[in-house]
This record gives structure tokens, C-alpha cells and sequence, in this order.
């Protein structure tokens, strides 16, 4: 089963207020374990980015005007997701931003049914108790701590064990016995020769035949003899 996290970083709180997304971070799940595949780009907004934005996750723009629109990599975005599942974290809020880029370009909008929302699952999960990525991070002792300010393929990263905590599939010793399978087929790890074993003799020697008969002589009445 394939998913992709998704996040992405805005120059505001609504498409509909005219504001742009400045970064896509996508990563690729495989039976909710990341397969080391993602997309990641910055994009130009095509309008200023307002300070409050730039606080948050770092993006000016002076940096961002050399960086591609939305325009030209709306294909590999759509072609990385597919039309697989995808995890967010308040989905409505990413899903609008992505939409918003869409229909601008006249392609078909992303369907609300295909996202995931982690933010609802925690919610559901933990009623009543913090639900951001920070805090869910703590409640999973998820280490965080490179996350100074927000940025979509580090939120990607975070928001993937989250999610694998939150349904219950996190599995500890899968990912070291996927790594060592991996490194055994590049020949990182010595491959052990099998040593065959001497065949065992299974037919009885004359001894054991006696003292199987002495055996048998001690029971009353066996079941097979009825």
C-alpha cells in the first residue's frame, strides 16, 4: 500500500486572500514505512511573502525569486502522488493552497476524500489534548529538535512518525531488519556459507530395538493389542 506525506509552507493563512505556496515536501510510504523516495521544491509566490510568513519558516522573497512557479512543477507533483493516499496534518489547510495553485492551471482538483488528516485522527485519539505536529512529537518522544521553524520536507518527515504512532503500525525491529537485508544484497555484510549437516541415522540399532520391546512387555493392556 503506497501513501505520500505531504506538507507544504504558504506566504499566509488563505488562497483566497491571494496568498501563494512557497514549498512542497512530499515523502513516499510503502506499508507505512518510508521508502526513501520524495519531492521537494521551493516555489516563487509571484507576490511578496509578509514577515509574520517569513517568521515561521524562513522564506523571503529575494530567496525565492530565482526558484521555479507552481506552474512548472505541478507535473512532477502530480506525477510523485499519484493517485495514492495522502497524509496530512490538517488536511483542509494544505489541501485549499494545492487546489487553489490547480485551478489556476485548469487541472483537476485534488478530491478531500484522498487525505488523511492526522490533525483529526489526534484529535479523535486524544480528545481534548494538544494536537500539533510540536506536541505530538513530545506525546511520541519523536526528536524534534532540528525544527527550529517549519519546512515541508522536515514537517513530511516529522508528520510520517507521527502518523505510523497514531494508527498503531509502528514496528521496531522491521526497519534495522530491512536494513540489514539491504545491506547483505550489496555485500556490506559477509554472506555465511551454510554448513550441511552429517544426515542423522533414523533406523534403530539392535539395542534400541531390545529395550523398546522391554518396554512394550510392561504395559497392560495397550490400546493397539484391543
Amino acid at each position: 500500500m503506497r501513501e505520500v506525506v505531504l506538507d507544504t509552507e504558504t506566504t499566509g493563512l488563505s488562497p483566497d486572500e491571494g496568498h501563494r505556496i512557497v514549498e512542497i515536501g512530499c515523502l513516499e510510504l510503502i506499508n507505512h514505512l518510508p521508502t526513501g523516495q520524495n519531492f521537494h521544491t521551493y516555489l516563487n509566490p509571484e507576490r511578496d511573502i509578509p514577515a509574520e510568513a517569513t517568521a515561521i519558516h524562513g522564506l523571503n522573497q529575494k530567496e525565492l525569486i530565482d526558484q521555479p512557479r507552481f506552474a512548472d512543477q505541478a507535473a512532477p507533483f502530480l506525477g510523485f502522488i499519484g493517485d495514492d493516499a495522502l497524509v496530512i496534518h490538517n488536511a483542509a489547510f494544505d489541501l485549499s493552497f494545492l487546489n487553489a495553485e490547480l485551478d489556476r492551471l485548469d487541472l483537476a482538483l485534488i478530491e478531500p476524500s484522498r487525505a488523511v488528516d492526522t490533525l483529526a485522527l489526534a484529535r479523535q485519539k486524544f480528545p481534548g489534548s494538544p494536537a500539533s505536529l510540536d506536541a505530538l512529537c513530545k506525546r511520541f518522544s519523536i526528536n524534534n529538535s532540528m525544527r527550529v521553524r517549519h519546512g515541508a520536507l522536515l514537517d513530511a518527515d516529522l508528520l510520517a512518525q507521527v502518523y505510523v504512532e497514531l494508527i498503531g503500525a509502528r514496528q521496531p525491529t522491521l526497519g534495522f531488519a530491512a536494513e540489514s537485508i539491504d545491506r547483505l544484497r550489496k555485500g556490506e555484510i559477509p554472506r555465511v556459507p551454510r554448513v550441511p549437516r552429517v544426515p542423522r541415522e533414523h533406523s534403530p540399532n539392535e539395542a534400541e530395538v531390545m529395550r523398546h520391546k522391554a518396554l512394550l512387555a510392561k504395559l497392560r493392556k495397550p490400546i493397539w493389542l484391543s
